[in-house]
């Protein structure tokens, strides 16, 4: 399913109407249903809001079935009142139990997305881990990993300078965090600074050379990322101190 139609104002919609379409569903057997089988029903109504919308969607939609189930299937009918104890534990724990589902249910679906990602950062270490083994030249592993920058920090460009360090420009240190002048730059607020940010690549603690990033504007970069980012700039590094170590043994 469409991205904007689960996560967009259609998921609000569907959330809100999808409890009142069940009870229009079940109004007609409302002589025949226990009420607590009808807040089951619509429990699963939540539920599946939950999981295919996100989590405001969620706790609309047990809001919404709430208020529906007040207003169908407790007496006085047809009116937001509840005249029996029993109907409004019932609809009070509809609500909760409502929210509480839809709260875990998004988080299940946030903490799977964070493993797809992390599976995802784990296969771009081990490619460039067996393409810096296999490689003739270390400017082809360099190349890579340069590619792989600019995907993985949604980046304008990104360019790869030996040699002695020039400027002072903003630096993205080994711990994932990014300094600016002599101070940290809050990435997760602001995403990565309008400069060209610098990776710095060191071989056996030598410096060699460093990626210069060329963010775009927008853009946030996960911590996890960043710290990928800096786990590809050393498997450069560690290319760059073979081939060193070939052209010069002993």
């Amino acid at each position: 399913m469409p991205h904007s139609l689960t996560r967009g104002p259609f998921a609000i919609l569907a959330a809100l109407a999808a409890p009142l379409a069940v009870c229009a569903v079940l109004l007609p057997f409302r002589s025949n249903i226990a009420n607590t089988n009808v807040a089951l029903v619509l429990v699963t109504v939540v539920v599946a809001a939950a999981v295919l919308g996100h989590r405001l969607a969620g706790a609309l939609s047990a809001a919404s079935a709430a208020l529906w189930f007040d207003f169908f299937f407790t007496r006085p009918y047809e009116h937001f009142s509840i005249a029996k104890s029993a109907d409004l534990t019932t609809a009070v724990l509809l609500l909760l139990v409502g929210v509480a589902v839809s709260q875990l249910a998004a988080r299940a679906r946030r903490l799977q997305v964070i493993a797809i990602s992390d599976a995802d950062y784990l296969a771009q270490i081990h490619h460039t881990s067996q393409l810096a083994q296999s490689a003739v030249s270390p400017t082809t592993v360099i190349d890579h990993v340069r590619a792989q920058l600019v995907a993985l920090l949604h980046l304008r460009g990104c360019r790869f300078e030996y040699g002695t360090l020039l400027g002072h420009p903003a630096r993205l240190e080994q711990d994932g965090s990014v300094v600016l002048g002599h101070k940290n730059w809050d990435v997760d607020r602001f995403g990565l600074p309008d400069e060209n940010v610098e990776l710095r690549v060191f071989s056996n603690g030598r410096f060699v050379g460093r990626f210069m990033l060329e963010p775009t504007p927008g853009t946030f970069p996960s911590l996890e990322a960043r710290l990928v980012a800096m786990t590809l700039a050393d498997q450069a590094g560690a290319t760059l101190d073979t081939a060193q170590y070939s052209a010069h043994p002993g």
